[in-house]
């Protein structure tokens, strides 16, 4: 049963990392290094991440500078940028790309909540889904003779906690994230 409890508790901790690592996508009107993480750029006859092709700064708290490694990509990696679903436009002076990060309308900053919240639902119900799967364990370890009937409802109740711990913290994940997207 204690493989379970820590199976659940393993599961959970790699679902929260997931949320934090999608949150950092989420543009929130500052610039942040992690808003470029999957962008590919389509370069020497294949696809590239762009921190593998090129070197990124934040020099202010709204522009990204991109250095390329090969000055002959520098369209290449304009190009992705602007086929991303980020809605920025960098300036290519042929040697750098600036990204200017545009301050968000209040409008957006409501659909970036939305977008957030639905992340933070999507993480609950694989918390609540790691709870099942190990109540589902510990009751087949029951029906097994392995567990008595009060061990069974032991790790029922530890699983129970502990989701209402990783569910407390997604929460608190939540609003840290709301409150940085509505922040003018």
């Amino acid at each position: 049963m204690d493989e379970i409890i820590a199976e659940i508790k393993r599961k959970n901790e790699n679902t929260l990392a997931v949320l934090q690592k999608e949150f950092n996508t989420v543009r929130t009107g500052r610039a942040s290094l992690s808003l470029l993480d999957g962008i590919m750029v389509a370069c020497y006859g294949g696809q590239t991440p762009l921190n593998q092709v090129a070197s990124l700064a934040v020099p202010e708290a709204r522009l990204i500078v991109i250095q390329p490694w090969d000055a002959s990509i520098t369209k290449d990696i304009e190009r992705a940028i602007i086929k991303s679903d980020l809605g920025l436009n960098p300036v290519n002076d042929g040697k750098l790309l600036r990204v200017p990060i545009p301050a968000l309308t209040e409008e957006r900053r409501r659909e970036l909540v939305k977008v957030v919240k639905r992340m933070t639902e999507d993480c609950k119900v694989a918390i609540r889904n790691n709870r099942r799967e190990g109540i589902d364990g510990i009751k087949k370890l029951e029906k097994e003779a392995k567990l008595t009937e009060d061990e069974m409802f032991k790790g029922q109740d530890e699983a129970q906690k502990i989701t209402d711990h990783y569910t407390e913290r997604v929460n608190k994940l939540l609003v840290g994230k709301e409150q940085e997207i509505m922040e003018v």
